[in-house]
């Protein structure tokens, strides 16, 4: 890859359907070549679960255990599947699908940005790796019960530590944009995951559940010194760049990135026609 600026934002805690509407923002942005290559760095106040574009929410989603709780909600326009946003910090790259040196399949471009959060876990003392799930045998290693939960099992190049899922990614290409974004686990509360989703029958759900502990795992349960939100950002800002061979330079949304994010927030991300359709 060139050696390139690419801007570098950290947006702290914001609600779900902010965090949405921005990286959906800075997409457009981008497309209209109003803004360079960017990383964004986020966390979710409150916690929210997200679910993946193709989802059914009422059927996979227990609504009124979420308002009781008072957890966020909100549909992503990426794909995947559900994911409760507590105690993690939260990724997105944002860049040209012609960028020089950025593979043009899906699959291939997952690889190259993987390599930033292989070396973000690198820099916390965790021997990450890359699942490729091109043989049977890999695929039938990590296969899902079927659970609608996103760390259930890896999709193709995404983070395992010690055989267990530690990052969730997924991605959309709009406007000729790359949008990826992801999750990178500080700690998990499982059974609070659990409570959010539908399953067919109590035995059903103690039986994905029970599979799922040994599926997935989050970056403090690996560590004898926890590791904060703000270290946690720090790795992986020196992670990306290394990885992705270009210099972060800290910045800011401009003024049409907000703007377009608010509307955003209104007309898409914080409406029911939004995240309760299909």
């Amino acid at each position: 890859m060139n050696n390139n600026q690419w801007r570098l934002i950290q947006s702290g805690m914001k609600n779900s359907a902010e965090n949405m509407a921005i990286d959906e923002a800075i997409l457009i942005a981008h497309s209209e070549g109003k803004t360079p290559p960017t990383i964004r760095f986020y966390g979710w106040n409150p916690a929210t679960l997200s679910i993946g574009y193709f989802q059914k929410a009422e059927k996979e989603v227990d609504l009124n255990v979420l308002k009781q709780q008072g957890i966020g909600f909100v549909r992503r326009p990426t794909g995947g599947r559900a994911v409760f946003h507590d105690q993690e910090l939260t990724y997105s790259v944002i860049l040209s699908e012609d960028y020089p040196g950025m593979p043009t399949s899906v699959t291939d471009s997952y690889r190259v940005i993987s390599t930033g959060l292989l070396k973000g876990f690198l820099n916390l003392g965790l021997q990450g790796e890359m699942v490729p799930l091109d043989t049977e045998e890999e695929q039938a290693k990590y296969q899902s019960l079927g659970s609608a939960a996103c760390f259930d099992s890896p999709s193709n190049y995404e983070l395992v530590v010690e055989g267990r899922k530690i990052a969730g990614s997924a991605q959309t290409r709009q406007r000729g944009v790359i949008l990826q974004h992801g999750s990178i686990l500080l700690d998990m509360d499982v059974d609070r995951l659990f409570e959010l989703l539908r399953f067919p029958s109590v035995e059903a759900k103690e039986k994905i559940k029970g599979n799922f502990v040994t599926k997935a795992v989050a970056i403090n349960q690996l560590r004898a010194q926890p590791v904060s939100f703000e270290e946690a950002t720090n790795a992986f800002r020196k992670g990306f760049a290394a990885g992705l061979e270009v210099e972060l330079v800290p910045g800011e949304l401009t003024a049409y990135e907000k703007e377009l994010a608010e509307e955003l927030v209104h007309t898409r991300y914080a409406s029911d026609a939004w995240n309760l359709k299909k």
